[in-house]
């Protein structure tokens, strides 16, 4: 509840800006927001849900995030920049009033000693008539660390390393795919690929991501964790290879030849051949983005509320949530630089067998998580299953 109030200020200081400063104050409000929200809302949701739709729930979260990317595109091309900021500061506004009803989750009270509050809250969320004592003892009984406090020693223990080492892994190749690279530079990307209306291509691009996010949600709890993954590593894989073909055969034919005449027919035969072949680029952002959207997108933070125990979760996901943004920070800043130094085609055929190597440790490292609870789940990473 909480986490809407910086959004909240930030929004109200963009919108009263009347220098540069203000904005940048805004935007580290917003932006401190944004990172606390990320690590948040996932482990409620996860702790509140029942395991057989906690895969839907949980990527209702991406399904959100991509939506107000999408609300946020459409709204750019109609609204100047200080009236799409009174537009963003409604959700956290609503955030804020809403959550005002929602319960603690059980898993904390009953770590907190407080049964008959954790017993309150499961018949607030399962209904009145479900077996809330049964679910409490469940929670109880598996949670032998109530009340221990992190110590180093624990960080040995496997049931905290494994996890952890799977949940940072899977934050920093979700971004090393490129899609924060990709989607922030989109606009520039359509414009290089040729196309005029490259504002308009970008909202279709966030319609494209919402709608796969939404099947990925539909499906989560049916086809799994893993397939979604490596599935979508794949289409991301082939995609941003086919894309870096795109580039390579569009790139200028270099000539020597000091002919006007044979200048300007090369130049002729590139303009042809960007306009027979800007069906690829649009075809492959497509492809990409819904192969993101079905996997790869929701499924990293599903997975980061699932796997860690009671007493380190805060922390453990603290830790994953920072190794995203670090790395979306990496490889957006750095994405100009190596296109400049690997070229167009380059940098997506980089990001193609990185891609590649996601499926690879999905395959051998990533649990499937699908209809266990969260107590299960912990059991698998210490062998105890």
């Amino acid at each position: 509840m909480f986490c809407s109030l910086p959004f909240i200020f930030g929004f109200a200081i963009i919108i009263a800006a009347q220098n540069v400063w203000m904005l940048y104050v805004g935007r580290i409000l917003t932006g401190i927001a944004s990172g606390v929200t990320s690590l948040v809302v996932p482990l409620y949701i996860s702790e509140i849900s029942h395991a057989r739709v906690r895969g839907t729930i949980g990527t209702c979260v991406q399904l959100m995030v991509v939506s107000g990317i999408m609300g946020a595109y459409a709204a750019g091309l109609a609204l100047d920049w200080r009236w799409l900021a009174v537009t963003c500061s409604v959700p956290p506004t609503l955030m804020l009033v809403l959550m005002c009803f929602m319960p603690e989750t059980p898993r904390f009270l009953l770590s907190r000693g407080k049964r008959q509050e954790a017993e309150v809250a499961l018949r607030f969320l399962r209904g009145p008539h479900a077996a809330v004592e049964w679910e409490c003892d469940q929670i109880d009984g598996a949670s032998l660390e109530k009340g221990h406090t992190l110590k180093m020693s624990d960080l040995w223990d496997p049931g905290v390393y494994r996890p952890l080492a799977v949940g940072v892994l899977m934050m920093l190749y979700q971004q090393f795919t490129g899609i924060n690279a990709i989607m922030f530079y989109a606009e520039t990307i359509f414009e290089d690929a040729n196309f005029k209306s490259s504002d308009v291509a970008t909202v279709i691009v966030a319609v494209v991501q919402v709608v796969f996010t939404a099947v990925a949600a539909m499906v989560m709890d049916r086809a799994g964790r893993k397939f979604l993954l490596i599935l979508s590593g794949i289409a991301m894989s082939v995609s941003t290879g086919v894309f870096g073909v795109y580039f390579k055969l569009t790139s200028p034919i270099p000539n020597n030849s000091s002919d006007p005449k044979f200048l300007v027919l090369a130049q002729d035969l590139e303009l042809h051949d960007q306009h027979e072949l800007a069906w690829i680029a649009l075809a492959s952002m497509g492809l990409f983005i819904a192969g993101f959207a079905l996997g790869w997108g929701p499924t990293p933070w599903l997975v980061m509320s699932e796997i860690f125990p009671v007493q380190v979760r805060g922390l453990a996901s603290a830790i994953c949530v920072l190794m995203n943004w670090t790395a979306a920070f990496i490889v957006t800043k750095t994405f100009q630089d190596l296109m400049d130094l690997l070229g167009s085609a380059g940098i997506f055929w980089l990001f193609s067998g990185l891609c590649a190597l996601n499926v690879l440790f999905t395959i051998f490292c990533v649990p499937e998580t699908k209809g266990k609870t969260l107590e299960e789940i912990q059991a698998h990473f210490k062998g105890t299953d």
